[in-house]
């Protein structure tokens, strides 16, 4: 091993005291978080909760999961996520086969108009006036099929697909097999890495986003659970949450202590760790495709 100098091991503490230091900045807010969601409301009003809590409780977990809004926001998203994400990796990675192939005529014409709607978009009304022309609004799909096609995650399936043996397609196509069996039998059984990175960012994307949910949906039936948080953090839902905590009259002494524990940040810091940790759960099952994913699908060309 060789020999560092003491140049060499400063140098190394400092990277190593910058990455501490930068790790926990970004992860103190989540932690914070986690443990004013498991702390009584009426004893985090007071200040002074940092890394761990005071008075522990589940009772802002119980509030939040006595909502029935939560419980179907939370399926709306998990049906989202689940057929979105299948989807738009399938179609991107048609779409990117497509353009991977050389004897497609013009394909360099259509991938300049790929790239272009990277830079340029019609803007927020156009594209509302024309999903309503289409009759999505109010709809499961609205929420899906716009962002089925994503070019940045098709640049990347493109440049992966081009990068394989031509051999591959070719001895697939002398066997017989057409374009669809060559992608579904050859090319994507060996782009595990690249689907399972291009599939989380997709994950990641429909379960976070809130705004199409705002913009697209009035039925509240159909409302995904970050739209419903941001209806929490934005308006008195909180209200209706500890009402309905409280129950019938004739339950209300025995819930009055719950209520009476609970106040709007713990219970909006409860209803956020519900919508966040689902989503973190999916990363240990893929990171080892992460980094191997996007640098097989970004350094070859």
């Amino acid at each position: 091993m060789m020999k560092l100098s003491a140049g060499d091991k400063f140098l190394q503490v400092i990277i190593y005291a910058t990455l501490l230091l930068l790790g926990f900045i970004t992860l103190y807010p989540f932690w914070n978080s986690l443990v004013i969601s498991f702390n009584m409301g009426s004893d985090t009003a007071l200040g002074g909760i940092t890394f761990w809590p005071r008075s522990p409780t589940l009772d802002n977990y119980e509030v939040v999961f006595r909502d029935s809004r939560i419980g179907h926001a939370f399926l709306i998203s998990i049906m989202r996520t689940i057929v979105g994400t299948t989807l738009s990796v399938m179609f991107t990675a048609i779409l990117a086969y497509g353009l991977s192939r050389h004897e497609l005529m013009g394909r360099k014409i259509y991938m300049v108009f790929c790239i272009i709607t990277m830079y340029f978009s019609g803007g927020l009304i156009p594209t509302f006036l024309l999903l309503r022309e289409f009759g999505m609004m109010d709809t499961f799909w609205v929420l899906v099929i716009p962002g089925m096609i994503s070019v940045y995650n098709m640049i990347i399936f493109r440049t992966f697909f081009l990068g394989l043996p031509a051999g591959l397609v070719e001895s697939a196509r002398i066997d017989g097999c057409n374009h669809i069996g060559v992608l579904t039998r050859i090319i994507l059984p060996i782009s595990g890495p690249v689907v399972a990175t291009l599939s989380l960012f997709t994950a990641v994307y429909h379960w976070n986003d809130w705004f199409s949910a705002s913009i697209y949906i009035n039925n509240p039936d159909l409302i995904p659970i970050q739209t419903l948080l941001k209806q929490i953090l934005n308006s008195n839902i909180v209200t209706d949450q500890l009402q309905k905590a409280i129950g019938s009259s004739a339950a209300a002494q025995d819930r009055l202590a719950l209520v009476q524990s609970v106040t709007s940040k713990s219970l909006i810091m409860a209803t956020t760790m519900v919508a966040t940790l689902p989503i973190i759960m999916v990363y240990p099952f893929l990171q080892k495709y992460f980094v191997k994913g996007v640098l097989i699908g970004s350094l070859k060309e």
